[in-house]
């Protein structure tokens, strides 16, 4: 089950296509999906939980919580509308395309992709891709 929580004046278009292709790329990750709580707020809501929960005193555009254990996902990813609409215009991308590689990059995560070293991250962009494809 996947759930979309609004804590900014902010909704997502089509849910439920959004849905299916998160649980689609899930399968085709030969994982399975139990539940995502995507809650999509502003700089100042997500900047709280930066710092109380992971110590950084910095903006970020999401931050994720995994819950999945072995190949059952279970998780939530906190999505600040504001970074993403900044970080769109820096990449010159669209904001639509821009949230969905977020969205789908923490469920990546969730999945066992890493984005630590060069490699990784390479792969994970990669992989962002191809499932942002899909979605088009």
């Amino acid at each position: 089950m996947i759930n979309f929580n609004y804590e900014t004046n902010f909704s997502l278009e089509n849910e439920a296509l959004i849905s299916s292709w998160i649980t689609k790329t899930i399968l085709s990750e030969e994982h399975q999906l139990e539940e995502i709580n995507y809650v999509f707020c502003d700089d100042t809501y997500l900047h709280k939980l930066n710092v109380e929960f992971l110590n950084h005193d910095t903006l970020t555009d999401v931050i994720s919580f995994d819950y999945s254990v072995g190949k059952i996902i279970q998780g939530d990813i906190y999505i600040s509308v504001e970074r993403v609409a900044d970080n769109a215009k820096d990449f010159k991308v669209p904001f639509s395309e821009e949230l969905h590689r977020v969205m789908i990059h923490g469920v990546l995560h969730y999945c066992g992709y890493k984005d630590k070293t060069e490699a990784d991250a390479q792969l994970m962009r990669a992989m962002e891709n191809h499932y942002l494809k899909v979605l088009v």
